[in-house]
């Protein structure tokens, strides 16, 4: 990390602001050469911090443009270097111009993720932060949002520090013991050992089963519109997107593959897959869709089992509401409402306690919809606050750790002594010093950071 990187750190296209990043040893003295402030002082001259208009130069001295600059000492800036900005207008030309100004002036490229790598490297960020980061640029919903942001702030490195912090008490203790035996010491007890590992345990199990709901935030619940050949589905997912996402016709069976989007409802993210009519196929192309749509209802979370409401239920329907998989979330949606009711929603069995009314065609109870959904999704959850794991990596590692104090456990009934025991603790101490990155090996960081944008 000796040399000075830079890197465009907005997207791509117009924009009315663009932004140059550059951190290391030199970056202050590259933005010096490229930068030049309006009045007198000299920019080096100013208070770290400070945002000062300018002009933005090429190497040969030709005006790229009249912008906003600030730099920040080290250890004071996001990478822990010296960091600094350029606040451009945001047209692509002048920002790759300026960025070539830049690396002319002795910066270079910076790669995928690198702004944040250094940052974990320099201290200013564990790995759950920095995973945090990335979490935080793709979220998609405000509750996805607000979790990253705890994540960012420490929530889930808090939680691992204090669970390693009593381990690592622990086996001071044992050792301490052990090399001083004439001092004035509490004995180290199996009592001892047994009551923090159980504690340890329970933590370590409730953040890791945080990942189901976690992976929901981010990568958002799989929804099957289900039904029979032209109950609607087609027209409810267009209807709940708001725009023509899939074609629709009075003839039955226009759907022939899984068609698929996202769209927000209640705050959560829900990935709709809409499928082709379940029944009995009449060629090979409808076969190969069925057996489509029977693959998308065993994948997903959320099911909305779509009926025609102006008409008997079909042998399809019925069949398909009896083979639904118990416990899996369910909404009976009976559409058509607009026309002459020949379904009531309370003539579905009791296990169906999900049912709406809807008609795709006029939006008439889609808002019910909507909350009934959001309803059934949110149920006995708490709002996020950042100690929802959102990683499989994360995930394992805790579910290692967790492991590793079970046999802990076991050992001790077994009435193993404690250096035998605490050698699987040191190897749950391994496991959530993964998680933070204390232990994590240089090739999975290479994965992680290769996630990031250039200029994050």
């Amino acid at each position: 990390m000796s040399d000075t990187i830079a890197a465009i750190a907005t997207g791509q296209g117009r924009s009315a602001i663009g932004i140059l990043r550059l951190s290391g040893p030199e970056a202050r003295q590259v933005l010096d050469r490229v930068f030049t402030p309006a009045g007198k002082t000299p920019l080096l001259a100013r208070p770290a911090g400070t945002l000062v208009y300018g002009s933005l130069y090429r190497e040969d001295g030709t005006l790229l443009d009249r912008c906003m600059a600030t730099f920040s000492l080290a250890p004071h800036s996001y990478t822990g270097e010296d960091t600094a900005e350029l606040q451009c207008h945001g047209s692509p030309a002048v920002l790759t111009a300026g960025l070539e100004a830049l690396f002319a002036a002795g910066a270079r490229q910076a790669r995928a993720g690198e702004f944040t790598r250094r940052a974990f490297l320099n201290g200013k960020l564990d790995l759950t932060q920095a995973e945090a980061v990335i979490d935080l640029i793709d979220a998609e919903t405000t509750a996805a949002a607000v979790n990253a942001a705890g994540q960012l702030s420490g929530a889930i490195r808090r939680k691992i520090q204090g669970i390693y912090d009593g381990l690592v008490n622990l086996m001071a203790h044992y050792h301490v013991v052990l090399d001083y035996p004439d001092e004035d010491i509490d004995p180290f007890t199996l009592d001892e050992i047994s009551g923090a590992v159980s504690d340890a345990v329970r933590d370590l199990r409730t953040l890791s089963a945080s990942y189901r709901r976690g992976r929901r935030l981010t990568e958002g619940v799989p929804t099957a519109l289900i039904g029979p050949p032209n109950a609607g589905k087609s027209s409810l997912l267009n209807a709940l997107l708001g725009y023509d996402r899939a074609i629709v016709t009075p003839v039955p069976g226009t759907t022939r593959d899984t068609v698929e989007e996202t769209c927000v409802i209640g705050g959560t993210l829900l990935r709709l897959v809409d499928t082709a009519g379940i029944r009995e196929a009449r060629d090979q192309v409808e076969q190969l869709g069925v057996a489509r749509s029977r693959a998308a209802l065993e994948r997903a979370e959320l099911v909305l089992m779509v009926v025609d409401g102006s008409a008997p239920l079909t042998p399809e329907a019925l069949a398909l509401l009896d083979g639904l998989p118990e416990g899996k979330l369910c909404v009976v949606v009976v559409n058509k409402c607009d026309l002459p009711c020949a379904v009531s929603c309370t003539s579905f069995p009791q296990r169906f306690a999900q049912v709406c009314a809807v008609s795709a065609r006029t939006g008439e109870g889609l808002e019910a919809l909507e909350g009934c959904i959001a309803a059934l999704l949110a149920e006995g959850e708490a709002p996020p606050t950042g100690e929802l794991i959102t990683n499989a990596r994360q995930a394992e590692a805790i579910s290692r750790a967790a492991d590793s104090l079970e046999a802990v456990g076991q050992a001790l009934a077994d009435g193993m002594p404690p250096d035998c025991v605490l050698t699987d603790v040191e190897g749950a101490l391994y496991a959530l010093g993964e998680v933070t990155g204390g232990t994590v090996t240089e090739d999975v960081t290479d994965r992680i950071f290769s996630r990031f944008c250039v200029g994050k």
